[in-house]
């Protein structure tokens, strides 16, 4: 089966989806198989996009308009493809630079693996960049790092409330000042402690 995800946003001039729509009717999808979000492509609570993604199946193909429609940015995009990979689900684009990659296809799947290669080498090269700069900070005399984002209290406070199913992520968020993002660097999903939460409550950096 073939599932939509169209996004439009105020940086696109326009906030209609029928275009989007209506490219997605001519390869014989219909409306109550497109998932749509009106937001910024940065944004990272897309309700839509999170809907689709669950309402995807093994075997099935997520199409979109075009690839900036799906991804933050390229690393997003390839983390994206490979969970829909790891899950027997292929990506087809409909226009756009990216309009020959259909990962359901040799070609498209060659294609891609061009995008995970670039993604990864821009990691490397902030990886590289970081430790330079740790090294240099030191040098200097001062302490490399990042702060943390939670304090021991909201650690502990996250744990135990992501360990109780009723609660919001979203409201919890908005309760400890961070992104769902950088929640998720300290506590798992079901309460459990993420490298970051391990960090924070031994007063490691």
């Amino acid at each position: 089966m073939q599932i939509a995800y169209i996004r439009v946003s105020k940086a696109d001039g326009e906030q209609s989806l029928d275009l989007q729509i209506d490219a997605m009717k001519e390869i014989g999808i219909g409306e109550d198989q497109i998932y749509t979000d009106k937001a910024s492509g940065a944004k990272e609570d897309r309700p839509g996009l999170q809907a689709c993604m669950k309402a995807l199946r093994d075997g099935d193909t997520l199409v979109v308009w075009k690839l900036d429609r799906l991804g933050r940015s390229l690393r997003h995009l390839v983390e994206i493809v490979q969970n829909l990979s790891d899950r027997g689900i292929g990506l087809k684009v409909l226009t756009g630079k990216g309009a020959s990659i259909d990962t359901t296809t040799a070609s498209g799947k060659f294609v891609f693996s061009i995008f995970a290669s670039l993604a990864e080498f821009e990691r490397e090269l902030i990886r590289e960049r970081t430790i330079a700069g740790l090294e240099s900070a030191r040098a200097r005399g001062r302490k490399g790092g990042r702060k943390f984002a939670l304090t021991r209290h909201q650690v502990h406070l996250a744990c135990a409330a992501m360990k109780d199913k009723s609660t919001k992520v979203s409201e919890l968020c908005k309760e400890l000042g961070v992104c769902r993002q950088t929640l998720y660097r300290y506590v798992g999903p079901n309460g459990e402690l993420r490298n970051a939460g391990r960090r924070v409550l031994s007063g490691k950096k």
